[in-house]
């Protein structure tokens, strides 16, 4: 194919990135910006309007870098480096001069189908994967079904599947490399080594937290984290900074800073194949990037716990845990309880910007190869101002607003499963259908009964009002079981878990 008939479908250029708008914007206010436009116009610019809530988790950390590049805040010298910061937000707007020059830079790069460079993708798959054994586009859309596995969202055929547009494709590559599975994949040829598996993608079924402002601007900046004073941009590169890739056998990519820890330590190798006009992507190649396994610790937006053999991991994302019950540990300088879990690192420092931050809350319920379960996208209201660093005194109350509210959960929890087993005379104490009832009717009142509480900063009364709601889920669960003798025995004795110390 000629050269000036390669597709192309840069990232700077089109408008890819669905956006919200503030109110009082003057000018245009298209829908969908370009990646440039973004960063431009950052300042009047409310939320990333992605519905994808990993791509977005993802995004954010390729703009975190994007946005330390400009600002200059990916080296910690010369002077303050939480001075210097507070200097950029004082602006008002990320220098306009800046973001063309970074743009111009690397405009190639970030075209997800040029020849040499196509954005976060391997090139070499062309001739290192099998040609007639892709993965097929209907493997790259994370949300359609592909091969043998069940429907989600919809149904699909890989013999004849719907071509996704350029836009959905790049939203999905930022999924794979962050949170792609284990097992089996594409088979991939280097030299003499020729294998099928992959490894889990660095935020694989995990929960991460990011600091949210009234402004996209205000967002970037506070996400930004404090790097280190050894780090030094010429080497905490980003893919698009480097002219040669590692080598997939022995190498990995070198992590010296925080550039270069949130953008290269994807365990996947992807390549899109676009069709003739590059609005469209045909096929994909999905295989392993290394036979070895990037270290994944240090992400500064995940709350890092310890297990029993003293090892560290990220949170899990679990859907039917409301955002809540991790308020503490993002409040708190050294949260309570058993894995000893720690802040997430960007709060260290995010409520510089603003008393008015939100916490917003992006993962994907996954297992550790190819389960997906539900997407998690929650929001607090603002409540970085709440932090232990601010209010010594209030942030370790709502930690125990917090604790027992989950308390009244865990015993209501107990309580129905004992009077289930009772009952029906289940050999074990087990999960059951009134103990899924009582937790869909306990745990939104509870987060309402918290929020409420936390607005009044009235603590001193909360035990009771958890007690009462879990007293009202037990008997509307277990009504209909009253009007036996078994039933009414059974409920009234596992009644007094509820106010077990």
């Amino acid at each position: 194919m000629p050269p000036d008939t390669t597709p192309s479908f840069n990232l700077f250029d089109e408008p890819w990135l669905p956006v919200r708008w503030r109110d009082d914007t003057q000018g245009p206010a298209p829908e969908a910006v370009g990646l440039q436009q973004l960063l431009l116009r950052s300042h009047e610019i409310t939320q990333i309007a992605i519905a994808l809530p990993p791509a977005l988790s993802a995004l954010y950390r390729i703009l975190y870098a994007i946005t330390a590049r400009i600002t200059a805040l990916d080296e910690a010298d010369p002077g303050n480096w939480r001075k210097r910061r507070l200097d950029v937000c004082d602006r008002g707007s990320l220098d306009p001069a800046a973001v063309t020059e970074f743009a111009q830079r690397h405009h190639a790069r970030f075209d997800l189908f040029d020849a040499k460079h196509p954005f976060l993708q391997d090139p070499r798959l062309a001739h290192e994967c099998d040609p007639q054994n892709t993965a097929g586009v209907n493997k790259l859309i994370t949300t359609r079904p592909s091969g043998n596995n069940h429907s989600w969202f919809r149904h699909g055929s890989d013999a004849a599947p719907d071509l996704p547009s350029a836009d959905q494709a790049a939203l999905h590559l930022l999924v794979w490399h962050y949170y792609g599975p284990s097992g089996r994949c594409s088979s991939r040829t280097v030299g003499a080594e020729k294998a099928a598996n992959m490894l889990a993608g660095p935020l694989r079924s995990t929960l991460s937290y990011h600091p949210e402002g009234g402004t996209l601007f205000e967002t970037l900046l506070a996400g930004l984290t404090q790097p280190e004073s050894i780090v030094s941009r010429a080497a905490d590169l980003c893919p698009w900074e480097r002219d040669e890739q590692p080598d997939p056998v022995t190498g990995l990519p070198e992590l010296s800073g925080p550039c270069s820890e949130l953008t290269s330590r994807s365990q996947h190798a992807v390549l899109l194949v676009p069709d003739a006009d590059g609005q469209h992507v045909r096929d994909a190649f999905i295989t392993w990037a290394y036979r070895r396994k990037v270290p994944r610790v240090g992400d500064p937006y995940l709350i890092w716990q310890t297990s029993k053999d003293g090892n560290p991991y990220p949170r899990p994302a679990d859907s039917g845990r409301a955002l809540w019950r991790d308020l503490d540990a993002l409040l708190l300088q050294n949260p309570s309880g058993s894995a000893q879990p720690q802040r997430p690192a960007v709060f260290r420092t995010a409520f510089d910007i603003s008393d008015d931050l939100r916490v917003r809350a992006l993962g994907f319920e996954q297992d550790g190869q190819a389960k997906d379960t539900q997407f998690v996208d929650a929001s607090t209201p603002p409540v970085l101002g709440l932090a232990e660093d601010l209010e010594p005194q209030l942030a370790p109350r709502i930690g125990n607003l917090r604790f027992t509210g989950e308390t009244y959960g865990r015993r209501l929890d107990r309580a129905v499963k004992k009077a289930w087993a009772a009952y029906t005379d289940a050999p074990k104490i087990a999960d059951c259908t009134w103990s899924l009832e009582a937790g869909t009717r306990y745990w939104p009142a509870a987060e309402h009964e918290f929020w409420k509480r936390l607005n009044n900063r009235d603590f001193d009364t909360a035990p009771a009002a958890f007690l009462r709601l879990a007293e009202h889920a037990f008997d509307d669960v277990t009504a209909r079981a009253l009007g036996t003798l078994r039933g009414a025995k059974a409920c009234s004795k596992a009644r007094a878990e509820l106010y077990r110390a």
